[in-house]
């Protein structure tokens, strides 16, 4: 899941889990909190269209299956990351 820490002068965005060490460097983690996190910030930032353009681009990912294997699939970290940054172009 994705978080922010929003103060008065200062912003945090990191998903729930943190940095999960545990799987670094493993291309097994599921880049989807990441990304999410990612259009929090942007919203935060008053780029909303950029952040709702990365929303559909992952929920096509998402809904092609092209997915991690926590999520039922065979993708690494960084190929459902490039299947989401392809769909950034549709």
């Amino acid at each position: 899941a994705p978080s922010a820490n929003i103060g008065e002068k200062n912003a945090l965005f990191e998903p729930v889990h943190g940095s999960a060490p545990q799987i670094a460097g493993k291309n097994i983690a599921n880049p989807t909190a990441m990304i999410l996190t990612t259009t929090l910030m942007l919203k935060h930032l008053n780029k909303k269209q950029e952040a709702q353009k990365i929303e559909k681009a992952l929920q096509k990912t998402l809904a092609e299956g092209l997915v991690t294997p926590d999520l039922g699939g065979k993708l690494g970290t960084m190929e459902m990351a490039a299947e989401i940054a392809r769909h950034l172009e549709d």
